[in-house]
């Protein structure tokens, strides 16, 4: 993971746990990063490991209220309302030219929510527990027009139903003695959406009234196979269908991406891609064998990666 110091803790979908052993944050919808701060100076990476710090320049000043920290948060950008809007977010995230990401800074500018602190002048905390992470953090009082340090709640039910009145996406349980594990998806944390959401990666797609009728979605797999979730027709907008085609076209393939069989009247006219791209698909049940019901596209995850989709999402 080229300079990146260390991968991102991740968390579990699961039911909300309760007990007095939990803490719990809102879930931001947002890009994950790491702020690396040494001798003044900001580094900003993705989950990815990718460096970002030329597409945000309203939060290079962040280096300068602490001499030598690793923090963890959300880059998040919030929209009239008050609330986090992935899609205006999507227009800041690839940008690479200064002048363009200045200008943006300018109009649409981002808040960076630091949720926790891994390293601080020198020492390394991710062996600490959360609840003393928490505190050294709060302790720093980081604070400005374009960071912050979200509030931390002990009752989740009524968290949850906080998040829901003001259209947050949901909220993250962590345990409270739980040290940080760097890329491990761990139950020490839990994940809870307001609605049942999943990440897929794109196998190809079926025609249909329109140039994409439906996706053929699935997760990695053995030997480098995806293992078949579904066909997914709902929430394609023109808008969202031209994004799509803008990704999918240039990965056209020939062979299926899929380690198992397709059914038939899925597979029938299909156009097979190089499974590269991620969806964000909501979705109401299961079937036995893993099959998404009633499904429908949310959006495009270009921030993550088709290796980083699994069932746990």
């Amino acid at each position: 993971m080229p300079g990146a110091p260390l991968k991102p803790m991740l968390a579990v979908t699961r039911q909300l746990p309760a007990g007095a052993g939990w803490a719990y944050e809102f879930k931001w919808d947002g890009v994950r990063a790491l702020a690396d701060i040494a001798a003044g100076r900001q580094h900003l990476y993705a989950r990815s490991g990718v460096e970002i710090t030329t597409a945000y320049p309203e939060l290079i000043p962040l280096g300068e209220q602490v001499d030598d920290a690793l923090l963890d948060g959300e880059v998040v950008l919030f929209d009239r309302a008050g609330r986090p809007s992935f899609t205006a977010l999507a227009e800041r995230m690839h940008v690479r030219d200064p002048v363009k990401a200045a200008r943006l800074a300018a109009t649409v500018p981002v808040t960076y929510m630091i949720f926790d602190l891994l390293r601080l002048r020198g020492t390394d905390l991710t062996g600490w527990p959360y609840t003393r992470r928490r505190e050294a953090l709060d302790a720093l009082g980081l604070g400005a027009a374009r960071w912050t340090v979200p509030p931390v709640f002990t009752d989740g039910p009524a968290t949850y139903d906080v998040a829901g009145e003001h259209g947050l996406e949901g909220v993250v349980a962590k345990r409270a003695d739980s040290t940080y594990r760097p890329g491990v998806r761990s139950p020490d944390w839990v994940k809870v959406k307001l609605e049942v959401t999943g990440d897929f990666v794109i196998g190809g797609w079926r025609p249909g009234a329109r140039r994409i009728g439906g996706l053929l979605v699935g997760v990695p797999g053995a030997g480098g196979r995806l293992v078949y979730r579904g066909r997914v027709g709902g929430g394609i907008g023109t808008a969202l269908e031209r994004e799509l085609l803008r990704e999918l076209e240039p990965l056209r393939t020939i062979a299926s991406p899929f380690g198992g069989d397709v059914p038939r009247e899925d597979a029938r006219g299909a156009i097979w891609v190089t499974p590269q791209v991620v969806v964000e698909v909501k979705y109401g049940q299961r079937t036995p064998d893993g099959r998404l019901r009633f499904p429908r596209v949310l959006r495009l995850r270009p921030d993550k990666s088709a290796e980083e989709v699994d069932d746990a999402n």
